[in-house]
This record gives structure tokens, C-alpha cells and sequence, in this order.
């Protein structure tokens, strides 16, 4: 292949030197773009086979971060809910529609933002045939850390945005409330980088009336302008 490629080269007029040099700079090139996403897949296949807890058991798969690897913002949420954990993917369901509105609100594209939770399985009990939510705990929270410094290691964010309580706590190292950290930007000693604590997008499906859910999705976009 090389000596092909310098054959041509010749033939060109190109001296052998400079199509060596140039050729491994296209060489170099094409594995940084390509090494990320190896390693994230890789990380993928890791986490697919987590036993760090006991939430895989009841668990249709582990949904791990999805998104461009250079984004500059990384969204966390809590965990995958119900159709999630169906689907495969982060923020496909209602709270994820919701956090689509106010990221478009925030002019933020979606598909430039990294997604992902702190917890990786959907943990729930089941009600029926539902299957309803329940809020992990700091053990559960403790046992997926390593996929989400991971993720966070492989891509660098700028800044990663906390959505909801299980989220600022995996993030920031600690128990953390939201309503007096609402809005604000704080370091993260974990991952010394910046932290945008906001609610989770699920919380607006919660409020009582249009009206209310309303107010409470501008809230949510006025908060992610922060990082935008």
C-alpha cells in the first residue's frame, strides 16, 4: 500500500518526503477521531455486563450516554424510566420530550449535547402491569459512578448540566438540594469541572395544571440558557 501510494506520488510530481509526512498526518488524524468512539463503545459493552448492584436483575438492559464525542455540554439525569430501559436510550420518553422543548427554548441543539444517567438501570417496582419509579439509592448511585467518570473522562464536556437531585449528587460527591442550588454554577472536586443544578424534566409533568407546567418548563429553559 505504501509503495503504491509513493509510485503515484512520483508520478505526480509529489517528492516521497512530503507524501510520507502528509500521509501520517491523515494516519494520526483518523485515529484521534476513531479512538473515542472505540473507547465508548467499548465502555458500552462493559457496562452492558455491570453486576455492581442489583438493579440489572429486574432490568430489560443498561442504557448508557449517548452524542457527539466533542460536545461541549453533557447533560446527566437520573436514570432511564420505563421506556428507556425498553428502547435503550436516554430521554426517549415523556420527561425526555420535555427536555427536548427546553432545550429548544434555550436555542441548545439536542443532537449536540452528550446524554446520559447516573444510574444506568431502571430501578421500579411494578404496580400491575406497570412498572413505576423509584428513586435510586446512594449505594445504587455509588456502583454506576464508574461508567459516569468514564464517560465524563472520555469526553471533557465544558460543562455538565446536574438535572434532578440523583444527578447533582453523583456529580458533585455529595447529597445535594436543589432549591438552593437551582441555577447555579458549582465545581465539581470529583471531575474539577463546572455543574449546571437544575430540576429534572420530569418534574414538569408533575405540576397540577397547564398553567403551572408551563411556568415550570420556561424555569427549566431559563436554567439551561446558563450553559447555552
Amino acid at each position: 500500500m505504501i509503495l503504491a501510494g509513493l509510485r503515484r506520488a512520483a508520478a505526480a510530481g509529489v517528492p516521497a518526503c512530503a507524501w510520507l509526512s502528509r500521509t501520517r498526518v491523515d494516519e494520526q488524524a483518523m485515529a484521534a477521531a476513531t479512538t473515542p468512539l472505540k473507547a465508548l463503545q467499548a465502555l458500552r459493552g462493559d457496562a452492558a455486563g455491570c453486576r455492581a448492584c442489583p438493579l440489572w436483575r429486574g432490568a430489560t438492559q443498561t442504557v448508557f450516554g449517548e452524542g457527539p464525542l466533542d460536545a461541549r455540554i453533557m447533560l446527566v439525569g437520573e436514570q432511564p424510566g420505563d421506556q428507556e430501559d425498553r428502547a435503550g436510550h436516554p430521554f426517549v420518553g415523556p420527561a425526555g420530550r420535555v427536555l427536548d422543548r427546553a432545550l429548544a427554548a434555550a436555542q441548545i441543539d439536542r443532537s449536540a449535547v452528550f446524554t446520559t444517567n447516573a444510574v444506568k438501570h431502571f430501578k421500579y417496582r411494578t404496580r400491575g402491569k406497570r412498572r413505576i419509579h423509584q428513586r435510586p439509592g446512594a449505594e445504587e448511585i455509588g456502583a454506576c459512578r464508574q461508567w459516569l467518570d468514564k464517560e465524563i473522562d472520555l469526553l471533557r464536556p465544558e460543562v455538565i448540566v446536574a438535572l434532578g437531585a440523583t444527578a447533582a449528587h453523583s456529580l458533585l460527591g455529595r447529597a445535594t438540594a436543589i432549591g438552593p442550588n437551582r441555577g447555579q454554577l458549582l465545581h465539581s472536586p470529583p471531575f474539577d469541572c463546572s455543574v449546571l443544578v437544575t430540576v429534572h424534566p420530569s418534574s414538569v409533568l408533575r405540576e397540577r395544571d397547564s398553567e403551572s407546567r408551563s411556568a415550570a418548563l420556561d424555569a427549566l429553559a431559563a436554567d439551561l440558557r446558563r450553559v447555552a
